[in-house]
């Protein structure tokens, strides 16, 4: 692999921690739901280059079809437990 990808990868990487570990509590849940919408696209793009890509290339787009599937599970599953906090209890 070409170093300069890698060291662009570690930098995304370390400028990513630091984003995300900038964003208030308040504000991680529902901007995690937004962003569940883009995983979906990246499950769309992932499976259009794995149908279409060379072999040597489908394991990256599985791996990515695999990742943002559980992304947009995790994101389901937490949008769904923020939700139910909302939601007004019946008094019994």
């Amino acid at each position: 692999m070409n170093p300069v990808i890698i060291v662009f990868l570690v930098i995304c990487a370390v400028l990513g921690y630091q984003v995300i570990s900038a964003v208030p509590s308040l504000l991680h849940t529902p901007l995690m739901s937004g962003m569940n919408a883009l995983s979906g696209i990246t499950v769309l793009g992932s499976i259009v280059i794995y149908t279409t890509a060379p072999a040597e290339i489908k394991s990256l787009a599985a791996a990515a079809i695999i990742l943002a599937m559980i992304n947009v599970a995790g994101g389901v599953w937490v949008t769904e437990r923020m939700l139910r906090m909302f939601k007004n209890k019946e008094k019994e």
